[in-house]
């Protein structure tokens, strides 16, 4: 399953690890909390899902990696795409971005650490004591405090956030967590999950922490 998706995605846009895939809009579908694009690359036509943006048939954009979803059922839209790319954004063709030059196929979009300073609640584990001693919480429940900077819906069946609480270790600040539940991005949250290492979802798509089946708690 993992190398076919791996090999219509280069397909799509026949990219090495670090170019560009260059594509034209033919069509656009708004949802809530994403932009669907039929675009043309290269190859034949396909869809990818970007974070809402404004887009226009006939514009251009490039990319890098990406996420294929096979049968992706959108409730938004009431439709099956029987193949979609998730995206961390499209960029103007003739855009010059450090972010974007950051990205690698199947990378998470650069995530800046947040002004935000959480006081400490007993029973909290904090983002930095997490990444300073994984193992000790692996396979464990464990409830964490702080604020979603960012929050992608419906992607492999889970919602994907990312929370911070200002505190740090070895210059990790970010933690990724999966729930069933919709989380609003600004808003201070705890939640509990249990910590899993080392996932490897494909496609570049790992992380060394991740806190799993999460729901909100008081």
């Amino acid at each position: 399953m993992i190398s076919g998706m791996i090999l219509f995605v280069a397909a799509c846009g026949n990219q090495s690890t670090s170019e560009f895939t260059t594509v034209t809009v033919k069509e656009v579908e708004q949802v809530a909390a994403y932009t669907y694009l039929l675009v043309k690359g290269k190859g034949p036509e396909y869809w990818v899902a970007a974070p809402t943006m404004k887009a226009q048939p006939g514009e251009k954009y490039k990319y890098q990696g990406g996420m294929l979803m096979e049968d992706f059922y959108s409730k938004d839209l009431d439709r099956t795409f029987e193949k979609v790319v998730f995206l961390d954004a499209l960029f103007p063709e003739g855009a010059t971005s450090p972010n974007a030059q950051e990205l690698t196929p199947g990378s998470k979009t650069v995530i800046e650490k947040s002004d935000v300073s959480i006081d400490k609640v007993e029973g909290v584990v904090s983002i930095s004591a997490i990444f300073a001693d994984p193992e000790s919480y692996e396979g464990k429940s464990i409830k964490v405090r702080g604020e979603v900077v960012k929050f992608n819906p419906e992607i492999m069946n889970k919602n994907w956030a990312h929370l911070q609480d200002g505190s740090e270790f070895d210059g990790k600040f970010d933690l990724t967590f999966t729930s069933d539940e919709s989380f609003e991005v600004g808003s201070v949250v705890t939640v509990e999950g249990v910590l899993a290492l080392n996932l490897d979802f494909g496609y570049g798509y790992s992380y060394e922490v991740l806190l799993e089946n999460t729901t909100a708690v008081e």
